[in-house]
């Protein structure tokens, strides 16, 4: 394993690659200080060093940072500050999901529908919670019982890589993000399982996307195949489990998301070989 030091070169150097060959992704500054000392480059690279450190927050690997490897960042600003720049950087953050899976090229058109819970709180707080209700957490069910917050659609390829995700209520039906998340690909053939079938969401997304979806009440006979290779989901769901994405540490939706998409972003540098952990 790479030491701490050579995976922040590494994630930095991918980063500020990255921004310098998308100059415009950063025309949503409008102020004097468009070309700040701290970089953007730097500001997601110690976001992404908190699976590196096993951190569970985003606080905790700020003052691993900053006590540790201050040195490394001399314009390094406060946690509030980099807090609020990390997350004007959201948009940035979803390209850079992307650019981390186009490293890793495949050949097969094949991917994967899937959904998980993300709960904010543990079930004996149901009756009270307030967390995020105004930003559209809800009820939902999942195969484990209800579960209050929100849910994270997926859509992964035949190697395991994270093509498109979608954060929804936890109410929302698996069908509904399913055009958004198959306008990620260019056509190929997508399994799901009972949530995703219907003709309609299958006509939609064949007729948009050129997307064949299969789900297992498709499959008939085969249906044993269909869900050994969604087991490949599962996988990347328990990857992203290990790196606490499960965990609801933030008070908005927007600080949720970018924080889920931080995590989405690291799974995809660790599948393209780019961060070791």
């Amino acid at each position: 394993m790479a030491n701490i030091i050579d995976q922040m070169t590494t994630i930095y150097v991918f980063t500020a690659d990255f921004l310098m060959a998308h100059p415009k992704l950063a025309a949503w500054r409008v102020s004097n200080h468009s070309q700040p000392a701290f970089t953007d480059a730097e500001v997601i690279t110690i976001a992404l060093m908190q699976p590196v450190f096993g951190a569970a927050t985003l606080k905790k690997t700020y003052t691993l940072i900053a006590h540790t490897y201050g040195s490394a960042f001399p314009k390094l600003c406060s946690y509030k500050q980099w807090l609020a720049r990390l997350h004007a950087l959201s948009e940035v953050i979803g390209h850079l999901v992307e650019a981390a899976r186009q490293t890793n090229r495949f050949e097969w058109a094949l991917y994967v529908f899937d959904s998980k819970p993300i709960p904010v709180c543990k079930p004996i707080r149901h009756g009270r919670v307030r967390l995020l209700r105004d930003d559209a957490a809800y009820f939902g069910k999942s195969s484990t019982g209800w579960f209050f917050g929100f849910k994270l659609h997926t859509l992964v390829n035949i190697n395991g890589q994270i093509v498109g995700a979608v954060l929804t209520p936890g109410n929302c039906d698996d069908r509904e993000p399913a055009l958004h998340l198959g306008l990620h690909t260019d056509g190929g053939v997508a399994l799901g399982d009972f949530g995703y079938r219907g003709a309609e969401v299958a006509a939609t997304l064949a007729e948009q996307c050129d997307l064949l979806l299969i789900t297992t009440a498709d499959a008939g006979s085969h249906r044993a195949l269909i869900s050994s290779l969604r087991e490949r989901v599962e996988t990347v769901f328990s990857e992203l489990w290990s790196l606490f994405v499960d965990r609801v540490y933030s008070r908005s939706w927007r600080g949720l998301w970018n924080t889920i998409k931080l995590k989405l972003l690291s799974y995809n540098l660790r599948h393209a070989h780019i961060l070791s952990v």
